[in-house]
């Protein structure tokens, strides 16, 4: 069984960063998509950014510009490096990896204010 364990987040103010981690305990050597969605109370579980084995990423709308992802092949990890945080990007960060099945991490909390 795979498991991913997420690290970082917490508590930032508007215009702040803040970065994540998730290490999966074992990846496709062959195709790997990996990356993040998040939920805010009331909200929809919406794309935050992913990015292939081949270094290929995608961010949701609300965060280009904002976030970057980017992976540690040889430590099985993604990274999201967060900046210019807003108080819309508070929500629950869900870790994700898909290959031949989707894995999800427990969810790490982003809490952005003043």
């Amino acid at each position: 069984q795979v498991q991913l364990v997420e690290s970082g987040g917490g508590l930032a103010p508007p215009g702040g960063s803040l970065n994540l981690s998730c290490t999966a305990s074992e990846r496709n050597p062959n195709y790997w998509l990996m990356g993040w969605h998040r939920q805010a109370p009331g909200k929809q579980r919406e794309l935050v950014a992913d990015i292939t084995k081949l270094g290929t990423s995608m961010y949701g709308d609300p965060v280009k510009g904002r976030f970057t992802i980017s992976t540690d092949n040889a430590k099985n990890t993604v990274f999201l490096h967060m900046n210019d945080l807003k108080p819309e990007d508070t929500a629950v960060y869900y870790c994700y990896l898909h290959q031949s099945q989707e894995y999800w991490g427990q969810g790490t909390q982003v809490t952005v204010s003043s």
